[in-house]
């Protein structure tokens, strides 16, 4: 099984960090893969608001997530402190990836928790269809 790992820069074009809460914990007494695109989700949306985006406002379009991809390399628990790094990449006339590398803080050293691949579509909510990627939206994250 090949990893995600092979695709990360490197630097990353933004990071975030926060801490797990008490309701990212799953009956297994850990993050479950539900919560990591939580994770994913905040991460993205404090990346396109760095480009004064929006998932709904980005350029003259929106964005819809169409395919997400996890990959888990360590447990997470309650209080871990969190760093996701994002790098959008995969650029079409439609849309892009996103990419996120998910690292917990042990001990003052970040530790590869996981790995998160999401497919950005541009959609036009108002009409139901897809749309173009602006050219100003992919200037402005393919850096």
């Amino acid at each position: 099984m090949s990893s995600l790992k092979h695709l990360f820069p490197s630097t990353f074009q933004y990071a975030c960090q926060f801490p797990v809460r008490i309701t990212d914990i799953n009956y297994g007494g850990h993050v479950g893969n539900d919560r990591l695109l939580v994770f994913a989700h905040e991460a993205r949306m404090q990346f396109l608001q760095a480009y004064e985006y929006s998932e709904m406002e980005l350029g003259q379009t929106s964005l819809m997530l169409t395919k997400a991809t996890i990959e888990i390399r360590k447990e997470l628990f309650f209080g871990d402190q969190l760093s996701i790094a994002v790098q959008a990449l995969h650029f079409t006339s439609k849309g892009f990836d996103l990419l996120y590398k998910i690292e917990k803080i042990s001990e003052g050293q970040p530790v590869l928790a996981a790995i998160v691949l999401t497919t950005m579509l541009c959609y036009d909510y108002k009409n139901k269809k897809v749309a173009l990627l602006p050219d100003q939206v992919l200037q402005r994250l393919s850096v």
